[in-house]
């Protein structure tokens, strides 16, 4: 028995395309004088900020760029500095990616027609959700539940324990009752996690179209 879907945030229910981080996490490279591309920036997708700059240093090509731009390998030093150009840039332009993406207002709405509670993890800060969630919810989405990594002392995807955290807020009697959806590799390492081996549905959605028209049945 389903009791509860737990959604990610951008790429899955706002943010099409994941837009916001895409582009600053680009110009953060940029101002360090390395440019990276939009396959190096999606790969780590899903995962807290910093983690996904330090995942994009260690990637082979972008470490050798940054020893030839800046004479050495990248180090934690160099997370930080581009984490700092980061989330500056993301605050600049977040209010404006946070329109939902097709369907999602609808399913939400069904799902709750359904009887299901729904509950939402991210890779974005505290700071960046208190932007994000005002927005989505002029525009109809508003989940029952949302929480961040600064939530869970920082252990965000693919750690469980936002997926926890969710299911302590919302009533939920097992994990085995929990979907957890988004459309990234770290969504579904955080679901994998959380299930501990036990039953539950971990899934990728690039439509929600196809979505909508799976619930008619």
């Amino acid at each position: 028995m389903i009791e509860a879907v737990i959604f990610d945030w951008a790429g899955t229910t706002v943010d099409y395309g994941c837009f916001a981080p895409v582009q600053a996490f680009v110009e953060a490279f940029a101002h360090h004088g390395v440019a990276v591309t939009m396959e190096e920036t999606r790969k780590p997708m899903g995962m807290l900020k910093r983690d996904h700059i330090r995942t994009m240093l260690g990637m082979e090509r972008i470490a050798k760029e940054w020893e030839r731009v800046h004479g050495r390998k990248p180090c934690d030093t160099d997370v930080d500095a581009v984490y700092a150009q980061f989330e500056p840039k993301l605050f600049s332009i977040l209010d404006q990616y946070a329109a939902p993406k097709p369907f999602a207002v609808e399913t939400a709405a069904r799902l709750r027609e359904m009887g299901l509670k729904i509950g939402s993890t991210t890779g974005y800060t505290d700071a960046m959700m208190n932007i994000v969630v005002p927005q989505a919810e002029k525009q109809g989405y508003a989940p029952d539940f949302w929480i961040s990594p600064d939530g869970v002392d920082g252990k965000g995807r693919p750690y469980p324990y936002m997926i926890f955290a969710n299911m302590k807020a919302l009533g939920v009697s097992a994990v085995k009752n929990v979907v957890k959806v988004g459309d990234t590799i770290s969504d579904i390492k955080e679901g994998v996690n959380a299930a501990s081996g036990r039953w539950a549905l971990w899934k990728a959605v690039p439509s929600w179209g196809s979505v909508r028209a799976s619930m008619r049945h």
